[in-house]
């Protein structure tokens, strides 16, 4: 009735007060994010900036108003997502709660391109827009035709609209990642909402999508309890049962995508509560456990061929061993912290970025795999480094220095324990956050600092001998197969220059250690000339990885399997089938692992076709920010990702070691 009575009030007004047809009330563009990428997806932009006391409606907009509706006009086998709206504000205009844009605000919304697209041709994008644009004392309904052309190709877009995409991003909400509570009681909702006490909170208000949930004028209450929100309210006069969807506001025009389901939810009990104690504790033990698990992880190995030769070095006092044990553990943390402060930075400056993110980058790959040619051939003898040694006979110079490498090369796994604590660092304050990082760099030092610390240990470790030699030169091994790895993936991101470019920069390479190497065996230094002929051949390498454009990601998938796309998900979740989506990176070792034990097996292939079941590959080799916004939505800072959806329900998080197992059991429902 009240909208009724808000409709026929506007009528009235506008037959009182024309406006002239061509005069619109909001200005409006359709900008793209870039070009289009065959069988990809790119970000439409629809810029709307209200003239001065007028306000545009949210995709609910309150007690009054009209949600905006978008028809678009695309090539036949293109198709539009929904659109997404940036957080709201509110507006109570004759007691009636409206939410509101009274400032610029953008909706996005994502185009997916068919693989059949024909990469160079120029496509004419246009939609039609019918939305309402109100005073405080006038509504008018109004509609426009906006449009953009858009190249398919693999073309990147420039540094302006590129930081206007991250902008427009930065005020979408952010999906929470934890389920959330509502309880309706004599009249009252109640919705507990899982937020960490340390987190920053501003304003709280919570805006639902639907109808059924809550009176939107009613006065809300927002209480920290602990590691939780409870928001109390006035329940709808109709309320619905089922999941209630919304948005909670958290200042600044912020906020977070949340879903709650019905259940029991205790009242707040208020208090400043163990917000340390709690989610940031839990997460920082998380952390611990997953650095201390990389020890075993694939992508480590090669690193524990250089902390094994330190550690079986015999003759060390305990005041040394334990300043070396304490410089490896400060190597460790330093380039964790580094690496997660990296990652805050840019993900609030609107990047989808999580872990291993460096090594989207051909540059950092090509350094990379110098780096480890250089030490395979110092395990290999073939020559030996001056001052620090990476094989820790230098004392805490060498040790830190081995610490910072392991760390380094270890980014590009995830093991168990490790994504949900890096996944609670996206919602913890800056120090919270860093503490998580920090607490994966002393988990990946612990065995040596224990070593270091307790003499028991270091009892244990074998006396030094002509076997340490022999030793070295079979973990040369591991560091060899991690420079081919590296030079497999600088192929996968520059196409045909990469596979000439990594043969060249490790030829070069070994022939300046080498010569150098020739050098020391005469009894010379290695050389000031061997020393710029190596840093030489690293900026030579940078620079021609940095010239060639990186290559179209997922361009193949595995048989039987489709490029992952939300589109794709949609129709297929919609259709019935069971779904398993998994979520990979030429760069993830772990995810390698995964693919070739459980996933591209007889038994999950057999089970996946009893059970119609579709899969989806996700691959987040080139940093793709639409896939990196779909990892972060499941609370996860990276790769690897493993998704299943039974018909009817929400995504199920697989364990990140997968077993053939697992996936045959899944149709079943166990």
């Amino acid at each position: 009735m009240r909208q009724l009575a808000y409709i026929l009030m506007t009528l009235l007004m506008l037959a009182a007060a024309p406006v002239s047809a061509q005069e619109k009330h909001v200005a409006m563009r359709l900008v793209a994010e870039g070009s289009a990428r065959p069988g990809a997806t790119v970000t439409l932009a629809i810029d709307a900036r209200p003239a001065p006391g007028w306000h545009g409606y949210w995709q609910n907009p309150g007690d009054a108003g009209i949600e905006t509706t978008a028809k678009w006009a695309i090539p036949s086998g293109w198709s539009a997502g929904p659109l997404r709206y940036p957080v709201p504000e509110r507006l109570v205009v004759a007691g009636l709660m409206n939410f509101v844009y009274e400032r610029p605000f953008t909706l996005l919304a994502d185009l997916s391109v068919p693989a059949s697209a024909t990469a160079g041709q120029t496509v004419a994008v246009r939609v039609h827009l019918d939305y309402l644009v109100c005073t405080r004392e006038l509504c008018v309904p109004e509609n426009q035709d906006v449009s953009t052309t858009i190249t398919t190709g693999t073309a990147v877009p420039d540094a302006g609209t590129r930081a206007a995409f991250d902008h427009w991003r930065r005020a979408l909400p952010k999906p929470l990642g934890s389920p959330a509570t509502y309880q309706i009681d004599n009249g009252r909702f109640r919705l507990s909402v899982p937020y960490p006490q340390a987190a920053a909170l501003g304003e709280g208000w919570f805006y639902p999508l639907a109808e059924g949930a809550i009176a939107y004028a009613a006065p809300q209450s927002v209480v920290r309890d602990g590691d939780r929100l409870v928001i109390d309210t006035q329940a709808s006069p109709k309320p619905k049962n089922g999941q209630v969807v919304g948005v909670l506001a958290t200042g600044d025009g912020q906020g977070f995508l949340i879903s709650a389901t019905r259940g029991v939810v205790s009242p707040a009990r208020g208090g400043s509560g163990g917000g340390w104690m709690g989610a940031a504790l839990i997460a920082f033990a998380g952390a611990v456990l997953g650095g201390l698990l990389l020890n075993v992880m694939p992508c480590v190995f090669p690193i524990l061929s250089l902390k094994a030769l330190s550690l079986a070095r015999g003759g060390v006092g305990a005041r040394e061993a334990r300043g070396e044990a304490l410089a490896y553990t400060a190597g460790v943390v330093v380039v964790c912290l580094g690496l997660g402060g990296a990652i805050l930075a840019l993900r609030a400056g609107g990047s989808a970025v999580g872990w291993a993110f460096q090594l989207q980058d051909p540059v950092v790959v090509a350094v990379l795999l110098i780096l480890c040619v250089a030490i395979a051939l110092n395990l290999s003898g073939a020559f030996e480094f001056a001052t620090p040694r990476f094989a820790g006979e230098s004392g805490a110079g060498g040790a830190f220095a081995t610490g910072a490498l392991a760390a380094f090369v270890a980014t590009p796994c995830t093991g168990p324990f490790m994504a949900a604590a890096l996944g609670a660092a996206l919602v913890l304050p800056w120090p919270a956050a860093l503490a998580v990082f920090g607490g994966l760099g002393l988990g990946l030092a612990l065995p040596f600092l224990l070593v270091g610390f307790v003499p028991a240990l270091r009892a244990r470790l074998p006396r030094p001998g002509a076997w340490m030699t022999t030793l070295r030169r079979l973990l040369a091994l591991p560091m060899w197969l991690t420079a081919a790895a590296l030079g497999w993936l600088l192929a996968r991101q520059l196409g045909s220059s990469g596979w000439p470019l990594a043969l060249l920069a490790a030829g070069a390479t070994a022939a300046v250690l080498w010569w150098g190497g020739r050098r020391q065996a005469q009894g010379q230094a290695f050389g000031t000339s061997a020393m710029v002929g190596l840093a030489l051949v690293a900026v030579a390498t940078a620079t021609f990885a940095h010239s060639v454009p990186v290559a179209a990601a997922g361009a193949t998938v595995p048989l039987g399997a489709e490029r992952f796309s939300e589109a794709r998900l949609a129709q297929l979740r919609a259709s019935g089938r069971p779904v398993f989506a998994y979520f990979t990176a030429d760069w993830c070792l772990t995810c390698k692992v995964n693919e070739k034990v459980a996933i591209e097996t007889t038994t999950a292939a057999d089970a996946f076709r009893r059970g119609n079941v579709a899969v989806l590959v996700g691959n987040w080799t080139d940093g793709d920010p639409a896939l990196g916004r779909f990892i972060e939505k499941h609370n996860r800072a990276g790769v690897p990702l493993y998704l299943w959806y039974s018909p009817g329900t929400d995504a199920r998080v697989l364990p990140q070691v997968l077993t053939p197992g697992i996936l045959a059991s899944l149709p079943s429902g166990h």
